[in-house]
């Protein structure tokens, strides 16, 4: 086991931010009980913030980026885990106030670990990350509150990104009539509709400002954009639909009335992926398992080297990222 390797890591000097890829030592790592060989990371719309500085992210320095790790338990001192184990990790403040994914090894809590499936590689499992698990965390969210397939058709906001993408794709395969909404419609049409999207929307058509009740359109909701978008929505929804808010690629703000919510039963379901409960966590992971065709999974990503992650995450935040992308920690 090599003392030095590879890590994208952030420093703050003179009040400014930047991250570089640069070697790094085991002595460096944090104290925690589960010694982590990386083998696969992924770049997510946070790992683009945190990367390039557009938002405080990081929340002491220097961090270690990455919101996602995947690979092989090397050494534990926890209960739960021992050498050879294939193990991921998703949130937990891993590159805001613990040293994160992009990084030759990792050392995190125990309880943080959560078992690889055994249908899915690490490659795979972080081709699904942060944004799938998010993703099936919202159709859980949708399913617990009694949408279901014969309820009406479902909206994905941000269809053309991570948690998007992963959203159509789950929510076809269970059967949902899935509407994908994209500012791309154009170039994104084919490899929507492969996913299983019934039909596109305009992202234009949902961001702006909305009348208080607008016509029932939507029996549920996966919104990763938050802003007007998520507002137009809600205003849509229709009685006794669910929303579920995961995102704010599109603004923090949202301007809307209770009318939706005390006329139409509408229920907007706030859905947190980084410090979720392990149940949630490994109930999400088992479904992941049973739903996700290797095939379909296989056109929605590519691998990128780690030393790549800079550049990509300008990309991914211009929105010139469609799908996910797989960081390889190796390269």
């Amino acid at each position: 086991m090599s003392d030095r390797f590879a890590a994208i890591v952030a420093e703050e000097t003179a009040g400014r931010m930047s991250a570089t890829c640069r070697e790094i030592s085991l002595a460096e790592l944090p104290n925690e009980d589960v010694l982590v060989r990386v083998s696969h990371s992924t770049l997510n719309y946070k790992d683009g913030l945190a990367v390039t500085g557009r938002s405080k992210i990081c929340r002491s320095f220097p961090m270690v980026c990455g919101i996602d790790l995947a690979g092989t338990v090397v050494e534990s001192r926890h209960p739960a885990w021992q050498s050879g184990d294939r193990v991921l990790v998703n949130g937990y403040g891993l590159s805001e106030r613990h040293w994160g994914g992009y990084s030759g090894y990792a050392r995190v809590k125990g309880e943080w670990c959560v078992r690889i499936p055994a249908v899915f590689s690490p490659e795979q499992a972080m081709a699904i990350g942060t944004a799938g698990y998010t993703a099936m965390l919202c159709i859980h969210a949708l399913e617990d509150r009694g949408v279901r397939p014969d309820s009406g058709p479902i909206v994905v906001t941000g269809a053309s990104g991570g948690v998007g993408s992963v959203a159509v794709m789950l929510l076809a395969r269970l059967g949902y009539e899935v509407i994908a909404s994209t500012g791309r419609v154009a170039e994104s049409r084919d490899f929507l509709t492969r996913l299983g999207a019934r039909d596109l929307l305009d992202r234009a058509e949902l961001a702006r400002a909305p009348k208080p009740l607008e016509p029932e359109r939507w029996a549920g909701a996966v919104d990763s954009v938050g802003g007007e978008v998520l507002a137009t929505v809600i205003a849509q929804t229709r009685y006794d639909g669910t929303v579920t808010a995961c995102g704010l690629a599109g603004g923090i703000g949202i301007n809307t009335t209770v009318m939706p919510f005390i006329l139409r039963g509408v229920t907007l379901a706030g859905i947190d992926s980084v410090m979720a409960p392990l149940t949630r966590r490994e109930r999400a992971w088992a479904r992941l398992a049973q739903l996700v065709p290797a095939d379909l999974l296989g056109s929605i990503y590519r691998v990128e080297p780690m030393n790549a992650v800079p550049q990509l995450a300008e990309a991914l935040l211009a929105g010139q990222v469609r799908g996910r992308i797989v960081i390889d920690v190796s390269r």
